[in-house]
């Protein structure tokens, strides 16, 4: 089963050793961060240095001229990956024979909602979420739009895997996050990641509801679950509090709007990129949960996309939904850094349930943050299999 390793730029430079320990892994692939979020990354291997601070969101090479004169752009990155910091490690990577796909961070930007605060998500009580920007206001559509064309279609990549391609939410490892001392569950992240910008009150007015009154009725939703009582978890325990009525209309518009963004989106990057270029999307096969992996309806995503990339690390199944389509690439994601949450060491076992499920492809996270034994393992598991 064919294999892709996640790798940052400031993995590859400075590190000559970089690429051919990548390869020597056993993976055919690497997907290689072009536009990414703000982090802080270790670098165990690397002879310069051993912490990266990636302080904003930023693409990772030089934008071009489409957006000149736009108020909505990407940031260039700082003393952390500059000038063409992906095309240098895109070209180390190749060399070893390995295929490079474009790794794109979307809708998930604090600096974007820091300087621009009308475009981030507002939720029922007023407070905007400065790292989530609202995929239905259109000059963040057209935004991400085309970041998507640019960020995915660097020279020599022969796929892209777009991330957070959808609502974000309220949650987010933010900075020193200390959102976690109330249990929300499933339904109380949704409630809690409704946005009521005035392109969200709009689109819930043309669904036949008063935003004023969904706001004031989420609000009261919520009151039991800031008490401590937990909610019922699914879509029933969102209907039982918000109202089947309520409810639906919420998400048929926020799956229409993350529905018809995907469509632009992937369009875009067809319309720049070469013949028989690869377009993943990572993804959640429930479409109102909110994040990275975006959710979305596997019957539609499909439709539109070539394939998916699932994170299978914890958790139900999520990979049957896409599997019963029967059409398009199922990348399973695994967690293989040990420190993160992840086990690499039973990573073939895994790999060997995951095909049983669907899965086509596999995706590792991460080959730059993994220490030097998991990196072992996943090598003699990938060896196995």
């Amino acid at each position: 089963m064919k294999a892709s390793a996640f790798v940052y730029p400031w993995d590859v430079n400075g590190d000559p050793e970089a690429a051919g320990r990548i390869a020597a892994l056993g993976v055919g692939q690497v997907t290689l961060a072009s536009a990414y979020h703000s982090t802080r990354a270790l670098t165990p291997r690397h002879p310069r240095h051993r912490i990266v601070t990636a302080e904003h969101a930023a693409v990772l090479y030089p934008a071009d001229a489409r957006w000149d004169g736009r108020e909505l752009r990407p940031y260039a990155a700082g003393d952390w990956a500059p000038g063409d910091a992906y095309g240098e490690a895109a070209a180390a990577l190749a060399e070893t024979g390995l295929e490079v796909h474009t790794w794109v961070v979307l809708a998930h930007n604090s600096r974007l909602g820091a300087e621009h605060p009308h475009t981030s998500v507002v939720n029922a009580y007023g407070d905007r979420y400065p790292w989530a920007p609202c995929i239905a206001q259109p000059a963040t559509r057209a935004y991400l739009t085309d970041l998507a064309a640019e960020a995915a279609v660097r020279p020599g990549a022969r796929g892209t895997e777009l991330e957070s391609l959808g609502w974000y939410g309220l949650a987010h490892l933010h900075a020193h996050d200390k959102t976690g001392g109330v249990g929300l569950g499933e339904a109380g992240q949704y409630l809690m990641s409704l946005c009521f910008c005035p392109a969200c009150r709009q689109g819930y007015g043309d669904r036949g509801l008063d935003a004023d009154e969904l706001a004031a009725a989420v609000r009261a939703a919520l009151e039991p679950l800031w008490r401590g009582v937990a909610a019922d978890e699914g879509w029933a325990g969102i209907e039982k509090l918000l109202g089947e009525g309520q409810a639906a209309a919420t998400r048929a518009w926020r799956d229409e709007t993350a529905r018809t963004l995907q469509e632009a989106a992937v369009a875009a990057v067809r319309a720049a990129a070469p013949a028989g270029f690869q377009v993943l999307l990572h993804a959640d096969p429930v479409s109102y949960h909110c994040g990275a992996n975006a959710g979305v309806d596997p019957a539609h995503i499909l439709s539109v996309a070539d394939g998916v990339v699932v994170p299978c690390t914890g958790g139900p199944d999520p990979l049957t939904p896409f599997a019963e389509q029967g059409r398009g690439v199922l990348a399973a994601n695994f967690t293989v850094v040990s420190g993160m949450g992840g086990s690499p060491g039973t990573l073939a076992a895994d790999a060997a349930r995951a095909r049983a499920l669907g899965a086509t492809e596999l995706r590792l996270y991460h080959a730059g943050l993994a220490s030097d034994g998991d990196l072992e393992l996943v090598r003699s598991a990938l060896a196995e299999s």
